[in-house]
């Protein structure tokens, strides 16, 4: 959990790949759905749009049908799920049906500034949803995802204006959770602006046995 920009995204892809288990980001799946042009996914595309949170329902319609398919069952890390007191209390009743358990919640933190700089330098291959930064993962060729070749684009809300926004968003409504899991010794925390090379190795430590 953190806010945009804050480095959520490739936490979760180590941490998935240190413990063998899928990474359920539930942006990627709301961006999806808005690409597929079904019913949730174009009303969600137009609250991303605007830098506001997707209303909860949508959202927990969504990473509950993914919850319920078999590769979870050996756990899975969570991606930008839940954003909301609702969600949360959501996940609570998820996590009760499947008899699993939180087993860490990692807090990731950065200054306004530091996310708007690294979000406005970020590119998202419009194909398979690579995602790269001008600065510190750069395509082969200028423009062109290493992956699939599909071209690279900017996302509406990775935006000055917009980025501003969802940080607003997340401090009135998502960061209230964090004090939630901290309240049951569930939280790790981490600091959002180390660099690419530094993350396995802190994440290793954070989530040792004995941390």
């Amino acid at each position: 959990m953190g806010p945009p920009g804050s480095g959520k995204g490739i936490r979760a892809r180590i941490i998935g790949k240190m413990f063998d288990i899928p990474v359920i980001t539930a942006g990627d799946m709301l961006r999806e759905a808005a690409f597929n042009e079904t019913e949730e996914g174009l009303v969600a595309e137009g609250y991303m749009n605007r830098g506001e949170l997707v209303p909860d329902n949508i959202v927990i319609t969504i990473v509950e049908e993914r919850l319920s398919r078999p590769d979870v069952g050996k756990g899975f890390v969570l991606d930008g799920f839940p954003r909301s007191m609702n969600q949360a209390i959501a996940l609570d009743r998820i996590l009760k049906r499947l008899d699993a358990k939180i087993d860490y919640v990692v807090a990731v933190s950065a200054r306004p500034e530091a996310i708007v700089v690294r979000l406005s330098l970020r590119r998202i291959c419009s194909k398979c949803g690579a995602i790269y930064h001008l600065k510190d993962i750069m395509p082969k060729v200028e423009g062109v995802c290493d992956e699939c070749g599909g071209k690279l684009i900017q996302r509406e809300d990775d935006k000055e204006d917009i980025i501003r926004r969802r940080f607003e968003v997340y401090e009135r409504q998502t960061f209230p959770i964090i004090e939630r899991y901290s309240t049951v010794g569930k939280l790790k925390e981490t600091s959002g602006e180390l660099e690419i090379e530094e993350i396995p190795s802190v994440l290793e430590k954070l989530l040792s046995p004995r941390s």
